[in-house]
């Protein structure tokens, strides 16, 4: 499928709309399609403002999402957010196709649709990215790969960089991001106490100090993280933040300790260190980008993954019982790692690697 216009409702999550991102590439760089735009919600906008994607940049809100989808005269949207909402709201702005995952009483409302795989009469779970790159292909966008894409602009790093050097951060030195908050709900949630064991293992034994993050509302927690450590990991509880900020702090980072949330998508862009702390959420929905990443999960609990945002059974076991020591360990792997790669391309570069 070809034409003249191509609307994409982008993702309403950080961590989905990262993860979208090489679709809404492949699609601005396509041949298939004369114009592109991407419908967004206001808040997202500064993820992607510095990137080449911007100009095609369109924000809506609930209330306005109708009308400005019928000003844009789209041939064809492509629905990369799986609520019945964005379909309802496409359907009612009488965009000719409208193509994307068929999932429950949405498949109504959509002209070209993929059907996910069930068994048993259940959707089987398949990441969120693959899932994407499949719907992209009603629409003929081909998507080479799945790899994240942010970009950041220096003026961008250059407030991140003043900003945190204001909190505490001293300046050249090396440090692992902390993002303790989870938008999904409580049952996301890693005790704040736990990250602080992780943060004060890691100044002592690598000497990097704790940058401790958190996106609207979450300010409490990072604040109650920062009074468990003994180490005095840098706050920016009451500091300027915004999702473009997020990204050149995470770039520059040498590890990123999040539970299942948006800016571990941000880690996978730009290679970083990370290590995902996971509960009620199935790791197969998130199986992509994982070659810098380690999902550290208990996998001895009959009740997870139960995809719920408050745990059912009140006990919150799958997070409450998982130790510091198995995210320490996950981090002490990936940070040996990255030291051997960096080692063998400085001996590359120098050319004193020894031939095979």
């Amino acid at each position: 499928m070809s034409g003249k216009h191509l609307i994409i409702r982008a993702p309403n999550w950080v961590g989905d709309l990262v993860m979208a991102t090489p679709v809404l590439a492949a699609a601005c760089e396509s041949s298939e399609w004369v114009r592109v735009s991407i419908v967004l919600r206001e808040h997202l906008r500064p993820l992607l403002a510095d990137s080449p994607l911007a100009d095609c940049l369109v924000t809506v809100t609930k209330r306005t999402e109708v009308e400005v989808l019928r000003g844009l005269e789209g041939d064809a949207i492509l629905l990369l957010t799986n609520s019945i909402g964005a379909a309802w709201r496409a359907f009612r702005a009488r965009v000719p196709v409208r193509a994307g995952a068929a999932l429950g009483l949405r498949r109504w409302l959509l002209t070209h649709k993929l059907v996910p795989p069930t068994a048993g009469g259940r959707r089987v779970p398949i990441p969120t990215a693959h899932l994407h790159r499949d719907v992209a292909g009603l629409v003929g966008v081909q998507v080479p790969s799945l790899h994240p894409r942010l970009s950041i602009a220096d003026e961008t790093r250059e407030r991140a960089t003043r900003i945190a050097r204001e909190a505490g951060l001293e300046e050249g030195q090396r440090y692992v991001v902390c993002a303790p908050g989870a938008a999904f709900g409580a049952a996301k949630l890693w005790p704040p106490k736990f990250f602080a064991v992780v943060l004060d293992e890691l100044w002592e034994r690598r000497g990097l100090r704790g940058l401790v993050t958190c996106g609207p509302g979450e300010e409490d927690l990072v604040r109650s993280v920062v009074r468990s450590a003994r180490s005095e990991p840098v706050s920016l509880a009451d500091s300027p933040r915004d999702l473009a900020m997020l990204a050149p702090l995470i770039a520059d980072s040498e590890l990123l300790v999040v539970g299942d949330s948006g800016p571990r998508w941000f880690a996978a862009a730009f290679d970083t260190p990370c290590v995902s702390i996971m509960g009620p959420n199935s790791p197969e929905l998130t199986a992509s980008s994982l070659e810098w990443c380690e999902i550290v999960r208990r996998e001895d609990l009959e009740c997870s993954p139960c995809l719920r945002r408050v745990c059912p059974l009140g006990h919150h076991e799958c997070m409450q019982g998982l130790p510091p020591a198995r995210v320490l360990e996950a981090a002490t792997r990936l940070l040996d790692r990255r030291s051997g790669s960096e080692d063998e391309a400085l001996a590359a570069a120098s050319g004193s690697s020894s031939p095979r």
